[in-house]
């Protein structure tokens, strides 16, 4: 039979972790889908937008990786149990993906004098505004970025945050610990475990 789910991505972890994590968690079967970037210009009109990642069940497909992370840390009971706690989840995540887009910025920069600006600031003011408030916001709910217990804003945080040594070439959050924490739990996870050690190895 089939896997229920299909998730489309590049040959890479970026956009599409948090969810290959969060099915991975939840034992969902799916089919992980990696697309060269070499074949995308030919393909990339049958997509949503022109955009990945998808996700195709049931004959439906959906673009934004947010989205996708939302409804199956839903199916998986790692979203919140209300509204407001949604709204908390959501906050934080939204929170990350601000903080993504100035890193971003760095890694499209061609001019090499706008690019060493960019990381002086990053390293400067934006990194230690960003985590210092991650570590507070984690501090005060018990080693967790919202309602004081695993939900899939610290599986967003354990996939995103490897990234920031991409550009800073050294352990970015080596001086917060409670960060440092909550990427090791939720690695540490039997099954996150498990797929860390036989997902492929990619750039990023």
């Amino acid at each position: 039979m089939a896997p229920a789910y299909k998730l489309t991505y590049f040959d890479g972890r970026g956009l599409a972790e948090t969810s290959r994590f969060i099915m991975k968690y939840g034992g969902i079967d799916f089919e992980d889908c990696r697309i060269k970037r070499e074949d995308w210009p030919q393909i990339k009109s049958k997509y949503p937008f022109g955009q990945l990642p998808v996700l195709e069940h049931n004959g439906k497909t959906v673009n934004q990786s947010h989205s996708i992370a939302r409804y199956l840390a839903k199916q998986v009971k790692l979203a919140g149990n209300d509204d407001w706690e949604n709204l908390e989840i959501d906050a934080i995540v939204d929170t990350f993906n601000d903080l993504r887009l100035k890193i971003v910025a760095y890694f499209y920069e061609q001019d090499e004098e706008k690019k060493k600006t960019i990381l002086e600031n990053l390293n400067k003011d934006v990194f230690p505004q960003y985590l210092t408030r991650f570590e507070e916001i984690v501090k005060k709910n018990k080693g967790y970025f919202a309602l004081g217990r695993l939900t899939w804003a610290d599986f967003c945080w354990a996939t995103v945050s490897p990234g920031f040594d991409m550009i800073t070439k050294v352990d970015t959050i080596a001086n917060y610990p409670e960060l440092k924490a909550v990427r090791d739990k939720v690695n540490s996870l039997p099954a996150i475990k498990k797929w860390i050690e036989q997902r492929p190895k990619t750039d990023f």
